[in-house]
């Protein structure tokens, strides 16, 4: 059984903005089929700015520990910083995560980065113009 840090505990223990964003301005899903771990990240954006970051994450420790950190990196940047948080920042955050849990930070990255993909998307179609 892997050891966690008193960091990756804290996140678990006590994990930030869970929860759904209803009417999302982007929603973002990523899952691992070999661990069985799931990751939704809902957002609010508002002048080009993560207002609001949420999340629901069905899976081990690690992953709702990275999933809580990843919003908490998030919430308040920009679209362009978000889209800068790599799974190396994340693990570097929690001040690190057992090497064969490191893939969970791998999604809590991924899932972001998709619910900024849905939403950038849907700002096109809006303005009329096709992907």
């Amino acid at each position: 059984m892997p050891v966690y840090n008193e960091k990756v505990m804290d996140h678990f223990m006590n994990p930030r903005n869970v929860g759904e964003i209803d009417n999302a301005d982007g929603v973002g899903e990523v899952g691992n089929p070999v661990c069985g771990d799931m990751m939704t990240f809902y957002i609010k954006v508002k002048d080009n700015h993560l207002e609001d970051v949420k999340y629901k994450t069905f899976g081990c420790g690690a992953a709702i520990a990275v999933s809580s950190m990843v919003s908490e990196m998030a919430k308040g940047k920009t679209l362009e910083e978000a889209k800068k948080i790599t799974p190396k920042s994340v693990a570097d955050e929690l001040k690190g995560l057992p090497k064969q849990k490191f893939h969970c930070s791998n999604l809590g990255a991924q899932a972001l980065g998709k619910a900024i993909e849905d939403y950038e998307g849907k700002q096109k179609t809006k303005g009329g113009k096709e992907r």
